[in-house]
Formats: structure tokens, C-alpha cells, sequence
């Protein structure tokens, strides 16, 4: 049963544009409420820290997480749209983020109806093994994984998707300096290097996953007790692994819960295991592997964007950017195979142009707002071939992301000097994005309304 209302010190409509509704979760460092997004229209999950930062130094860690999250992009983890920092209490900042709502519950909660079925637990084994493995690439240990942080998101197709959420301040200590003897993580689910203070690795999160899947299979938590019983245990025994599994989802839980680090196997190996099992033994069908580039062109063409004239109400938005920062050029470009289409351009003569390894000719096809305050100095551009040959000096702009997730182009300005933008601008610029990609969703549902009447 959720919690009504938020706390005192949160306002009822956050930032102007998030309105706080019930209680999703709580942590011990946070408070996640649902709210709905008033200028697109759609639910979110807004992640409040508990504690406010007093200490500049505690802003810095609040905002460490939407950093780190910002440049995570999978379908299994829970996708960060937005973040920022109330200031209501001038002398405590407190930092939030808007994530994705998923409607589902966690695992923790689902589990208290009992356990999950063999195929569901492969299914859901391959949701969380893409993530960690994609997080593991990038140098990112979760160090917390347990039930409470896998959501259940319903499919269509399978049984419910599993997504990873809440990297927080564990995953944020891994970036920064522990405390001597200080271990993060939930008693149940810690791997024994964490109980013995050891240097951690990817193996830390293959481990935990182990017994979170153990747990799926079972209802039962393979360590219970208290909280030192508990972490203690693992450095003795083995997790019980019942008898009555399938022998190929027993084989591969006991590999993941190997006391030794380095007989895990990897996120990839493991994931492969499942999926083979889902075909050979338990008749599911084959996950899919996903090619992310081919979903998000189809995406594009699902909104009917490519080849078709610029809008009117597009180059409203573009010509306000404009002015607002006293820039000769602002676009809203959308991404093609081949292809960067300008559905609306203040400066520029060209409807489309070739995609090709430049800055401005991909349609700066990034995942977060990017700003480059000068193009030849910048060491994320300098070495781009145009950044010597192009007119411009400075480029900023806002990938346009659509609410499931798919990244169609880019609203973007540009300028001929070298400049640099306050976080106020930086606001401002975003918010003209959403309202720009809430004209492409509002086109895309006009159409498909249509169809159906």
C-alpha cells in the first residue's frame, strides 16, 4: 500500500512542472514518489535524498548519481529523464531525479505471492544479466543488488521485463574513497569480498544477482537472520540450491554463487547460459539479442519524420531559441540511416544533409545535453573533421528522446564565437527540446487516432 502525500519540505509541484503524488519506495538515503510530468503529459518516478546537502560537498555526491546515470542508456535499467536541485530551503539544497515510472512492482514485493517460475526467472536472469554486463563495460559495479532494486515491468510478448534500478550511493563510492572498513550493500545479498573487505569486482554484482534469482526460484532468502549472521554465513557455506531445479538453472546458480571471485562467470556468460536454457529445456522462446541502432530507426520512421517538410510550429520553437540566445542558427534535426533531416532551421539553407562522422552533420546524435563552448578547443570535437572547417564555434544541444526511449535527433543552436552557458540557459534550452519533442508526440498520437477512426 503506497504513502499519500510528499514530505513538508518538497513542493507540491516540483521545479513548476512535476506534480508529487504517492509514495513509491523508500531507501535508506532516499524517498521515490510518483508524480506526473505536467508539460509532457506522462507519469514519472522522482528519487528525493532524504538528507539535505548542507555540506557542498553532500550536493556534489547527490548529483554524482544523475551524472553517472546520464550517460546509462539500456532497455533493462530504469532510465533517467531528467534531474536538478530544489531550492526551496536556500541553506539545504536538495538534489532529485526524474526517472522513468515503471508500472510494476519491484521483485521483493512480488515474491511475497510466491515464488517465480523456472521460464520467468531465465527471462528475467536475461533482462538484468544485458544490464549488468552493459554497466561493467563501463566501469560501474551496482554493489547493491537485491530484490527491492529489480522492477517488474509488464510485456506483451514474455513474462515481465526485469529492470535494475537505484544506483546510488554505493555505486557512487565506488567512483570516489571508501571509508576504511566501511561496507556497502544488504546484509542478505552481500558476495564475501564485501563481508571480508576485499577490493571489489564485476564478479561483486554476479554473486548478489545469484541470490536474487535463488530467491526468485524459492520465496525464501539463502541467508536469513541478522544482519552480521547473515554476512557471516557465506563465508562458510555455500547458498542451498534445492534439488528439485532444472540441473542446467542449478549448474549456472552455483557458478554465480562461487565463494572464489574468479570462478563466476561473466554477466555475458552467465546471460548466454540462461538464454540456452530457455530454448533447450524449458521451450521459451530465444530472447532476441538487440541491435539498438534498428529499433531506433524504426522508430524514427514510426513517426513519420524522414522526407517530410519542416513544420510551422517547429520553427516557432527554433526562432524563439534563437533569440532567446542570440545565436544564428537553431535546429531540430532528426537522425536517418544515411541521412540528418532538419524538421525545423533558423540560419541554415539545407532541408537534409549527409550523415557522416562530424559534429554537426550526425545531428549530434547524443544521449544527454551536450555543450561545447568551443568546437576546436573542445577535445570531444577538436579532432572531428568539419571542427577546423566549420563556420561555428560553439554548439549546444539536447538529444530529443522519446518516451519509450528511442533517440530520434537532436534540438540544437549554435553560434559563430566561443561561449559559455549558465545552468539557467541550460534549462532553458531543455525545456524548448520538450516542447518540441511533445509536438512530435502529439503528431505521432493525431495520426494513429485518425487511423483508428
Amino acid at each position: 500500500m503506497v504513502e499519500p502525500a510528499p514530505p513538508v519540505s518538497l513542493p507540491a509541484v516540483l521545479q513548476g512542472r512535476y506534480r508529487i503524488g504517492a509514495v513509491l519506495g523508500r531507501g535508506g538515503a532516499s524517498v521515490v514518489y510518483r508524480a506526473r510530468d505536467l508539460l509532457l503529459g506522462r507519469d514519472v518516478a522522482v528519487k528525493v535524498f532524504t538528507a539535505r546537502a548542507v555540506d557542498p560537498r553532500d550536493l556534489r555526491v547527490q548529483e554524482g548519481e544523475a551524472r553517472l546515470l546520464g550517460g546509462l542508456n539500456h532497455p533493462a535499467l530504469v532510465t533517467l529523464l531528467d534531474a536538478g536541485v530544489d531550492t526551496t530551503d536556500l541553506s539545504a539544497p536538495q538534489a532529485f531525479l526524474i526517472m522513468e515510472f515503471v508500472d510494476g512492482p519491484d521483485l521483493r514485493g512480488r515474491l511475497r505471492s510466491g515464488a517465480l517460475s523456472p521460464l520467468d526467472v531465465c527471462y528475467l536472469a536475461w533482462d538484468l544479466l544485458g544490464a549488468l554486463g552493459y554497466v561493467h563495460e563501463h566501469g560501474i559495479i551496482h554493489r547493491d543488488l537485491k530484490p527491492a532494486n529489480v522492477l517488474l515491468a509488464a510485456a506483451r510478448d514474455r513474462p515481465a521485463r526485469g529492470k535494475l534500478a537505484d544506483f546510488g550511493i554505493a555505486v557512487l563510492r565506488g567512483h570516489l574513497e571508501e571509508p576504511e572498513g566501511e561496507t556497502t550493500g544488504t546484509a542478505a545479498y552481500l558476495s564475501p569480498e564485501q563481508v571480508e573487505g576485499q577490493p571489489l569486482t564485476a564478479s561483486t554484482d554476479i554473486y548478489s544477482l545469484g541470490l536474487v534469482l535463488l530467491e526468485a526460484l524459492t520465496a525464501r532468502t539463502a541467508f536469513p537472520g541478522g544482519v552480521l549472521d547473515s554476512a557471516l554465513a557465506r563465508l562458510d557455506r555455500d547458498p542451498v540450491i534445492p534439488a528439485d531445479l532444472p540441473s542446467e538453472i542449478a549448474s549456472i546458480l552455483r557458478g554465480m554463487t562461487q565463494r572464489d571471485p574468479a570462478a563466476r562467470p561473466s554477466a555475458s556468460e552467465a546471460a548466454a547460459a540462461f538464454r540456452e536454457v530457455l530454448v533447450g529445456e524449458l521451450g521459451g522462446q530465444r530472447p532476441q539479442v538487440r541491435d539498438p541502432e534498428s529499433e531506433r530507426l524504426a522508430a524514427v520512421h514510426d513517426y513519420n519524420l524522414v522526407g517530410t517538410p519542416p513544420d510551422a510550429e517547429f520553427d516557432r520553437i527554433t526562432a524563439l531559441a534563437a533569440r532567446m540566445f542570440d545565436v544564428p542558427v537553431a535546429v531540430i534535426s532528426i537522425v536517418d540511416e544515411k541521412r540528418v533531416w532538419l524538421k525545423s532551421r533558423q540560419g541554415l539553407d539545407a532541408q537534409e544533409i549527409a550523415r557522416t562522422d562530424g559534429l554537426g552533420s550526425t545531428g549530434s546524435l547524443h544521449e544527454e545535453t551536450l555543450i561545447i563552448e568551443d568546437v576546436v578547443t573542445d577535445p570531444r570535437t577538436a579532432h572531428l573533421p568539419p571542427a577546423q572547417e566549420s563556420p561555428f564555434r560553439f554548439y549546444a544541444g539536447v538529444p530529443l528522446i522519446t518516451t519509450s526511449g528511442f533517440n530520434l535527433g537532436t534540438f540544437a543552436i549554435a553560434g559563430t564565437q566561443p561561449r559559455r552557458m549558465s545552468a539557467t540557459e541550460i534549462a532553458s534550452l531543455e525545456d524548448l527540446a520538450a516542447m518540441a519533442l511533445h509536438e512530435i508526440e502529439l503528431r505521432r498520437a493525431a495520426r494513429r487516432m485518425a487511423r483508428l477512426g
